[in-house]
């Protein structure tokens, strides 16, 4: 499938929220995460690789997105003027709770495998492919990430 116009459209409508949540989890400012978010879909925009099918162009959405936010956090660009916000922006919160914001709470390595396995419902072996880990080592990552979610819930008295 070749990203024309329509096609562009179309993915744009069903995976912007997804790529929005998947910046969102890795830089955790709604400005940066706008800016990043548009970049990967210029990206798409620009991209002259044939897709197999929807589920392909959103892998390649999600590892363009992942690649993009690591090359920001790299930068010093990633370093706003703007004052950090403790309120989840409005995009995330249509989709998410309170679970959700405690997700944002955890470290990256754990957070991002957390999000991509419950919110966008990939297998171990998809978010290997994404993060370009050994399986391994994103199902210790989802043990561990559940593990600090359910300290953190037994601190906030949740059971």
């Amino acid at each position: 499938m070749k990203i024309t116009e329509s096609v562009f459209l179309d993915v744009f409508e069903k995976f912007k929220n997804t790529v929005y949540s998947v910046v969102f989890n890795y830089v955790r400012n709604a400005e940066d995460a706008a800016d990043l978010q548009q970049d990967v879909f210029v990206k798409l925009l620009g991209s002259d690789v044939e897709y197999e099918s929807e589920e392909h162009i959103k892998a390649w959405l999600i590892r363009v997105s992942i690649n993009l936010c690591k090359n920001h956090l790299r930068s010093q660009s990633h370093l706003s003027d703007a004052p950090l916000s403790e309120e989840i922006p409005a995009e995330v919160k249509e989709e998410s709770n309170d679970l959700f914001a405690l997700v944002l709470t955890l470290p990256e390595k754990y957070r991002i495998p957390l999000h991509l396995f419950y919110y966008e419902e990939y297998s171990v072996r998809q978010i290997a492919t994404a993060m370009e880990l050994p399986e391994a080592t994103v199902k210790i990552r989802l043990k561990r990430g559940r593990e600090k979610l359910g300290k953190s819930l037994r601190k906030e008295d949740w059971f």
